[in-house]
């Protein structure tokens, strides 16, 4: 099923609507009048009820995080509020200029969902927070994505408990070892791979190409194949999308991504699918051998987390998956492989109409910045912690198969550690836009290659 034109039109209506929306609510929100901007908080640090809103992390991950901060602090009551990431910003603008919303907010870098653009007037400022936290260095010994790409205006919007990183495939390594197959490493291996698994009546690789924002991670791990960089250079205006060897290089993985539909490594129906909760849902259902997921997905490893996953997805009495991390196949045949993409999950923002701030922070800062916190955070495979020198403690976790994973998952934390491209950070909400009706259009055939890069430079330009 292909997703009309008219239907893309409305749903960028519907996001600029929520944008402006929440802008006009936000305007009115001075600092005299959301309280707590000049650094004072109120409420008292160690005891209280606070609610946390977010769409992330799932509520497993959720209680296991808020359980290890009531070992040390028993007289805070934290509860996670867990909402649609498609509705999130709808539902968010209303509730943090009311006194009746949440004390602790995710916000998110960039144009992504929870943009610390819109959504930082009604947060206070948390530099004080962490500098008391951490000391006057703080910053250096922090992720530099959670600090870049949560600031707006020299103002600390939120708290990165962690990053993610896109750019690899997850495999099901129960189907691949059934059918004695390898990975794809290139186009003709992944069409190999595909034809093997059609043949024997399994799903190869399954993408809710309907949720652009996982477009855009395919896509710019081709762009990544191509040249690395050349992604977030283009997105900042430093390179073209339409003139000489970058456009070209971006004419390619145009092709290259509409190949991907027209080869078949997509599956039938691929646009009309979202990919939460339609292609996760399928792959936990053990219908594909593959999807395209990020580092959040290492969560899944984890045997309780795998259960609860796939019994959202509908399998009851389930037997865990065994899922792995692969490099992006070699589909530009430069050899060029393995580069991820990342920013900030989310940042944990403490709402100006709180009255019970000084407790919201003391949460914050002790999820993002202690060592009990992140330890916590780098322990449900969720999140790269954003403390420098916290990994995951692989004694204390169990996997659902640890000779399979364990060496994997380590070497693919760090890894995506290493990452230094931004996944949305660098790309704003206009070209995010212009990103899902050029990527959508051109794998329908609604939008051809070159009108399709013509309105990514016509909105950098504008820009």
């Amino acid at each position: 099923m292909q997703t009309s034109k008219k239907t893309l039109s409305g749903r960028r209506v519907g996001a600029v609507a929520a944008v402006a929306t929440a802008s006009l609510l936000l305007a009115a929100c001075t600092p005299s009048a959301m309280g707590g901007q000049s650094g004072a908080v109120s409420g008292d640090a160690t005891k209280g009820s606070i609610t946390w809103w977010g769409w992330t992390p799932d509520a497993n991950n959720a209680e296991k995080l808020i359980a290890a901060f009531n070992e040390e602090y028993p007289d805070i009551e934290v509860e996670f509020v867990s909402k649609p990431i498609d509705s999130y910003d709808s539902v968010l603008s209303p509730a943090i200029t009311s006194s009746d919303g949440p004390d602790v907010f995710n916000v998110a870098p960039g144009s992504a969902n929870g943009g610390v653009d819109t959504f930082g007037p009604g947060a206070i400022d948390l530099t004080p927070a962490v500098e008391k936290a951490l000391g006057p260095d703080w910053a250096s010994k922090v992720s530099e994505l959670g600090v870049s790409g949560l600031t707006v205006d020299d103002k600390l919007v939120g708290l990165s408990a962690g990053a993610v990183y896109s750019g690899n495939l997850w495999i099901n390594q129960g189907i691949f070892d059934e059918y004695g197959l390898e990975p794809p490493t290139d186009l003709a291996s992944w069409k190999q791979v595909c034809d093997t698994l059609e043949a024997a009546g399994e799903g190869c690789f399954v993408q809710g190409a309907g949720q652009w924002a996982f477009d855009m991670d395919t896509f710019e791990a081709i762009v990544e194949n191509i040249e690395p960089g050349l992604y977030q250079k283009a997105s900042l205006g430093e390179a073209s999308y339409t003139e000489g060897d970058s456009g070209q290089k971006f004419t390619q993985a145009m092709e290259t991504w509409k190949s991907l539909f027209d080869e078949g490594i997509m599956q039938d129906g691929a646009v009309g699918l979202q990919q939460y909760p339609d292609a996760n849902n399928e792959f936990m259902q053990g219908k594909y051998a593959m999807i395209m997921m990020g580092s959040w997905y290492t969560q899944y490893a984890v045997k309780d987390s795998m259960v609860t996953a796939m019994e959202a997805a509908g399998v009851s009495d389930p037997e865990p998956i065994t899922i792995v991390p692969v490099d992006f196949p070699d589909l530009a045949g430069t050899g060029q492989v393995g580069n991820m993409f990342g920013d900030a999950d989310y940042g944990l923002a403490v709402s100006g109409r709180s009255d019970n701030q000084a407790a919201a922070t003391t949460f914050v800062t002790w999820l993002s910045t202690s060592q009990a916190g992140q330890q916590s955070v780098a322990n449900t495979l969720n999140n790269i912690p954003a403390l420098h020198g916290v990994t995951p403690d692989w004694d204390q976790i169990d996997l659902v198969d640890p000779a399979a994973q364990a060496d994997v998952l380590s070497a693919y934390s760090e890894q995506a550690a290493a990452a230094t491209q931004p996944r949305f950070a660098s790309v704003s909400s206009e070209l995010n836009t212009a990103f899902r009706d050029a990527l959508v259009g051109v794998a329908g055939g609604d939008v051809s290659i070159p009108d399709a890069l013509q309105t990514l430079q016509g909105v950098v330009d504008a820009e």
